[in-house]
């Protein structure tokens, strides 16, 4: 689709950030986005997506964060994805994404009229964890400081579990955790090859991607 020089990760930067912007600064886009339990039981499905498409009013931190990160493992994993579903295939799977990783939560909170989630976060840590399956030894900045991305890995699911079980933060921790798992599920579903091509890896700590 748009030819095999059009990156979607760019479109789908691109098109999250004019909706965050204008969730911004505009409270009825916001609220019509953002996942809201009573709204979905009310037929607003399309919040199962919406949601991953608008960010924290935190002057942009939130917003810059995960575009930053989906700009640099979206594009090193794009064309792998694109190979499926007509073209279409990281679309798909950005999509799916955002669909598992607030899923659990929507049914915890379902009858919870308080409860409020929006970010991609999740769909970008799915990315993150795909992009992990093809180089587990390439460096990630953690902090500043790069450190092997199966190490990373291993540090950001620890956390995630403390966090999620201490309730760190305003930040849906378990989410983070679904995406993580989605992204290798969904792509050792497609290319199960990839699970025999990751040990081999693992045991060869030479740049692998």
């Amino acid at each position: 689709m748009f030819g095999t020089n059009f990156s979607h990760t760019l479109a789908i930067i691109f098109i999250t950030s004019v909706i965050s912007v204008v969730a911004f600064n505009n409270s009825a886009v916001m609220n019509r986005l953002l996942m809201w339990p009573p709204a979905v039981r009310r037929g607003q499905f399309d919040r199962f997506i919406t949601y991953g498409f608008i960010h924290a009013q935190d002057g942009g931190i939130h917003l810059l964060f995960n575009m930053v990160t989906l700009y640099f493992f979206g594009r090193a994993i794009e064309h792998f994805y694109r190979d499926y579903f007509a073209g279409m295939g990281f679309v798909l799977f950005y999509l799916a994404a955002l669909i598992v990783t607030i899923l659990p939560s929507y049914i915890r909170h379902r009858n919870d009229a308080r409860y409020m989630s929006l970010g991609a976060s999740g769909a970008v840590s799915a990315i993150v964890f795909a992009y992990i399956l093809f180089a587990p030894w390439n460096k990630i900045l953690f902090f500043f400081i790069p450190i092997p991305a199966i190490l990373y890995a291993m540090l950001y699911i620890m956390y995630c579990i403390y966090a999620a079980k201490h309730g760190k933060g305003n930040v849906n921790h378990t989410g983070h955790l679904y995406g993580a798992a989605f992204g290798i599920v969904a792509t050792v579903a497609i290319e199960p090859s990839l699970l025999n091509a990751f040990s081999h890896k693992l045991l060869h700590t030479q740049t692998s991607y």
